[in-house]
């Protein structure tokens, strides 16, 4: 055997041990950068998706600044709700390159969200444009709110509608239907306010 293929030999044994010495979390991480980079997609050229650079090229300070807001705007594809600026994962910091690369050539805003939506779909956007279907997605909590007012005051209503009128209130001149008790009543109004035979005297008298 010859002196290369005991160093292969050698090899093949040895490195199965030394991911084992890593650790769970290590081959956990490494399998993590794996599946990022095999799911990137290979950058393509923004000419090809969205034609010329729209805008003014950006340089220095104003380049940094403005790559943070845009890159705000995307999703990262392997994260959960995380922007492409708040992620920490491979995939959304080769995407923000992307977008500093964009930017220093002189791509707009819409032609970078463009360029990446026609990559990803438009779920790379964090916020779905105003078009087609999304405009149910915005004006759904509107709609719910009206239609909860509306099922709100119709419930009030009903129950207002429900409810038996209260009773008129007896005026001073009002006596009982029974004849006998009538006839107490009467007495009694006479002894306590004077007025004849019980019967009270008319109004502003």
């Amino acid at each position: 055997m010859t002196r290369r293929r005991r160093l292969a030999l050698v090899g093949l044994l040895v490195a199965p041990l030394g991911a084992n010495a890593l650790g769970p979390a290590s081959a956990r991480a490494q399998e993590t950068r794996a599946s990022e980079a095999a799911s990137s997609p290979e950058p393509i050229d923004p000419a090809v998706l969205v034609g010329p650079p729209g805008g003014e090229p950006l340089a220095a300070a104003a380049l940094d600044a403005r790559t943070r807001e845009v890159a705000s705007l995307l999703r990262c594809p392997v994260c959960q709700g995380l922007s492409v600026e708040d992620s920490p994962a491979t995939m959304a910091m080769n995407m923000k390159a992307q977008v500093r690369e964009m930017l220093a050539r002189g791509y707009t805003e819409d032609q970078i969200l463009s360029y990446f939506e026609s990559s990803y779909g438009e779920f790379v956007r964090l916020e779905p444009p105003l078009r087609g279907v999304n405009w149910v997605v915005w004006l759904a909590p509107f709609g719910a709110l009206v239609l909860g007012v509306v099922v709100v005051a119709w419930v009030l209503r009903t129950r207002a509608a429900a409810e038996p009128e209260a009773p008129a209130l007896p005026t001073r001149g009002t006596l009982p239907d029974d004849p006998e008790l009538a006839q107490y009543v009467l007495r009694v109004r006479e002894l306590a306010y004077g007025w004849p035979g019980g019967t009270p005297p008319a109004e502003g008298a």
